[in-house]
């Protein structure tokens, strides 16, 4: 049973946004060794480009992640897509279905926003994340971006 949830837009550089993107920093230093290098333009996840969603839980703690920017990548025979970016739940409240709404709402904006593709990369290390992506319904497709050559990276889409 999913616990409540209320998402709300935020800048990329907002204090809750920036704060649990921290925590997803340290857990990549964790899991990998080091943050994620990728480079990131906050700009992009503004609307119309994008979108950033911070998940407060019942008490107004943020404590899910999840965010959307445009991309080139052309796969399925998708037209429009977006990437999906720092999706991220804190450990003490994982378990709860947070990820799986943060992902609905994403796909759920970016369709209305006339996309018709979502792509994603993720890691090995990730296992809980392979297994939300694929029980959502997205499917492995080559590597792209700026970890496309890493072993340890795996991409996903989805049509929209």
């Amino acid at each position: 049973m999913q616990a409540s949830l209320e998402l709300r837009a935020v800048g990329y550089l907002h204090p809750d946004a920036a704060g649990l993107v921290a925590r997803v920093q340290q857990e990549y230093v964790e899991r990998y060794g080091s943050p994620d290098e990728s480079p990131v333009d906050p700009a992009l996840f503004d609307l119309p480009e994008g979108l950033f969603l911070v998940g407060y839980d019942a008490a107004g703690t943020p404590v899910a992640t999840g965010a959307w920017r445009r991309s080139a990548v052309q796969v399925l025979g998708g037209t429009s897509a977006v990437e999906v970016k720092r999706m991220f739940v804190v450990g003490e409240q994982r378990g709860r279905g947070f990820a799986r709404a943060v992902l609905a709402a994403l796909e759920d904006s970016a369709r209305t926003a006339g996309h018709d593709l979502a792509v994603l990369e993720t890691g090995l290390r990730q296992p809980e994340a392979i297994g939300l992506y694929r029980a959502a319904g997205y499917e492995e497709i080559p590597g792209f971006g700026f970890y496309r050559d890493s072993p340890l990276s795996r991409c996903f889409a989805k049509l929209l």
